[in-house]
């Protein structure tokens, strides 16, 4: 199966439906994205735990540290980059693109990770 990477960004929500300090799951193109907010920010990575299946919308978010807790075994992961911050998890979760246009929040391709 070949999988083709999306160029595009697509709309999913309204800064004014995510309190600051919230959190919000969007499905793109098929996938589940976790919405973030901290502030002025959004930030996004795919909402399913990489360690076993659990939505990481209904973890714990750190607004300071910038990481959510996964609710089912307590692995954390980096908002900006999807990175692993405490185990059990150690496969990093994918990270996207965000735009903001008004109240407009567009979610894009992942992030390429150096």
């Amino acid at each position: 199966m070949v999988h083709i990477a999306r160029t595009h960004f697509a709309e999913v929500a309204r800064m004014s439906e995510i309190p600051d300090g919230g959190t919000r799951q969007v499905e793109v193109d098929g996938t589940l994205i976790g919405l973030f907010r901290a502030g002025p920010k959004v930030y996004a990575i795919g909402d399913v735990c990489t360690h076993q299946e659990a939505y990481l919308t209904e973890g714990e978010w750190e607004t300071e540290d910038l990481e959510v807790e996964c609710p089912l075994h307590g692995s954390r992961f980096d908002v900006c980059t999807g990175a692993v911050r405490i185990l059990p998890a150690t496969k990093p979760a994918v990270a996207y693109e965000v735009k903001l246009e008004d109240d407009v929040i567009f979610v894009g391709p992942p992030i390429k990770r150096v």
